[in-house]
């Protein structure tokens, strides 16, 4: 119980007044203003985008406007005075810098501020009767879309409704660095894909199957995979040359800004062309090497890959479980720190019941329609992982995806785009995204892309009967949360009690991380576990291994309350993981103490 000490209330009045008493000589009015407050603002009401210069990104200034009858809004001298009394109330300092020609005040928050901070501050601006707006100085960036011709028409890459959010990752990643194994019918020319197609291989060895006139080669050109009525079984009707591989090549790596075609999703990203499929699709026994040698693996008789992929698109499928023979080729190259991204199928039945859909160690998507809905052949089930545009031409040519192909109905002919559905095209839009993230951050594993891809997920904005994963892939929101460092659920945690003195110097807890890779995540959980009579007092800093000091919770003269138990998050992206780590508390205030009983980093 505290008897002696001045109530909470009029201490942040005194406070106030010392503030502002610089300001009396030259603008009693801004003095009188803060003197007044009675209650303290809410820092935990202002949204984060009201202290955000960029998503995630804290501002640095704050533009105020204040009132035409404010001595702020004509005096700089009173606003400079108005800047300190608000920053010294929020524990910050706070600086005018100049008046914008609206008139506004520009005003600089000093110190790299965490986005509670500065929301402690745009609190204190918000609460003034004289103050008619508080803003952040935001970073504006070029908006731009691609030059592609046709790129308006890849509603699939940037549409609100059912989209998946591309353009917005892209001024953090473009997938420069990555290699793309397409394990699919091969590559046909196109211009538009030309300058990001690396060395690959054929490896369909039954020539009937091949129709090129030899087996297994180094090279995987697709040739044409057509076929005449009952050649491929009884009942089955003929077929013209799908030039599949290359469409999916295009919605992964399609060359973009080039004022032509199409944009890809990752086209800094190289794809390396890896034919499995011929006339009537291919064996298991190729696409089993296929993966192998993709994912660095070896392959008797095939020379060694010299374009090992980070990630692996199999938009193709068969009927039945998951064969161990299957399973040891993609568990093998997941351990080789490769992701293997797979359709689930085009049956609108159960993933359970096809192949490798229904493997594990993948990422199985299913395919959405431009409502955001589940598309009508799309498979479903619990072994789905996460959902992508993959079109549907019933509605509406223009609502199938985009990409690049070929016109020869049998062989090659002219380079052309054209419109397809299928999981086939949805997965190359998952295979995309891995590659952005593993190009903005490269110690990813597979277990880690595949858990963010799911956890940035947005709910599907349409209807799925029967599962669809953890929703529609959003690859801005993903490519985020991963560039700087992303998360496995790993926490570690200190239990060493630190008694806290009263009003004295700082003390500081220390953990040592260990075993992890690369950089910390852009939003790093650190858990806080303290007893304290007057939380107000405290000042808490989070410091990196660098010695770089990131500040939780500032000290506030209104914040009466017992204890502090809760977790904050840090951008702490600009550092590296491992290191010791160490939270510091101080008390800046008498009459009373507290402990930390323990905190923890959870990465």
């Amino acid at each position: 119980m505290r008897t002696s000490r001045t109530s909470p209330s009029l201490r942040r009045t005194l406070i106030s007044v010392a503030a502002a008493s610089a300001a009396l000589l030259t603008a009693a009015s801004a003095s009188v203003a803060v003197a007044q407050e009675s209650a303290a603002p809410d820092a935990a009401a202002v949204p984060a985008a009201q202290a955000e210069a960029a998503p995630g990104t804290p501002a640095e200034r704050l533009i105020v406007g204040y009132k035409s009858g404010a001595a702020e809004a004509k005096s700089n001298t009173a606003a400079a005075a108005d800047a300190a009394a608000k920053g010294k109330e929020a524990g910050e300092d706070v600086d005018f810098q100049r008046r914008l020609g609206t008139g506004a005040a520009l005003v600089d928050l000093g110190e790299q501020l965490s986005t509670a901070e500065v929301a402690g501050v745009v609190a204190e601006f918000k609460a003034d009767p004289q103050v008619a707006y508080v803003v952040p100085d935001r970073l504006n960036t070029p908006k731009a879309d691609p030059n592609d011709t046709e790129y308006s028409k890849q509603w699939d890459l940037f549409e609100s409704t059912a989209g998946m959010n591309v353009p917005g990752a892209w001024s953090t990643s473009t997938g420069t660095g990555v290699t793309v194994a397409v394990i699919d019918t091969g590559y046909v020319a196109h211009t538009d894909l030309a300058a990001n197609i690396v060395a690959g291989y054929d490896f369909i060895a039954d020539t009937a199957v091949s129709v090129d006139g030899n087996g297994r080669d180094s090279n995987p050109a697709d040739p044409g995979d057509y076929y005449a009525a009952g050649e491929c079984g009884s009942g089955i009707p003929a077929s013209d040359s799908s030039w599949h591989g290359t469409h999916v090549a295009g919605t992964i790596a399609a060359v973009t800004n080039n004022s032509k075609g199409v944009a890809g999703i990752a086209y800094g990203a190289k794809i390396s062309p890896v034919r499995v499929l011929g006339k009537c699709g291919g064996y298991d026994s190729d696409i089993i090497d296929a993966i192998t040698w993709a994912s660095g693996g070896t392959v008797s008789g095939v020379p060694a890959n010299s374009n090992v992929a980070k990630v692996i698109n199999m938009s193709l499928g068969g009927d039945g479980a998951c064969t161990s023979a299957t399973q040891s080729a993609i568990t093998a190259a997941v351990n080789r720190g490769t992701t293997v991204v797979v359709a689930a199928g085009n049956e609108n039945d159960n993933v359970a019941n096809h192949s490798p859909g229904n493997c594990n160690n993948v990422i199985s998507v299913a395919a959405t329609n431009r409502t955001g809905a589940k598309a009508s052949y799309s498979n479903y089930g619990a072994g789905v992982d996460i959902s992508a545009p993959g079109g549907q031409t019933s509605t509406g040519t223009a609502n199938g995806i985009l990409s690049t192909l070929n016109s020869g109905t049998k062989t090659a002919s002219t380079e052309s785009y054209d419109y397809y559905q299928g999981t086939s095209m949805a997965t190359p839009h998952i295979v995309g995204l891995v590659a952005l993230m593993k190009s903005a951050n490269t110690s990813l594993t597979p277990a880690q892309i595949e858990t963010a891809i799911k956890n940035n997920a947005r709910a599907l904005p349409g209807a799925c009967s029967g599962g669809c994963g953890a929703g529609l892939a959003d690859a801005a929101k993903t490519v985020a949360a991963v560039s700087g460092g992303t998360s496995t659920g790993t926490t570690f945690s200190s239990t060493t009690a630190v008694s806290i003195p009263d009003n004295g110097s700082a003390v500081e807890s220390s953990l040592a991380v260990s075993g992890r890779s690369g950089s910390a995540p852009s939003a790093l959980p650190v858990g806080v576990d303290i007893t304290h009579t007057y939380r107000g007092d405290l000042v808490i800093d989070l410091i990196a291994p660098d010695g770089t000091a990131y500040r939780l919770k500032a000290a506030s003269s209104s914040d009466s309350a017992d204890n502090v138990n809760t977790t904050y998050s840090v951008n702490a992206s600009a550092e590296t993981a491992n290191g010791t780590w160490k939270l510091r508390v101080q008390d800046t205030a008498a009459q009373d103490t507290g402990t930390l009983n323990g905190w923890k980093l959870t990465f």
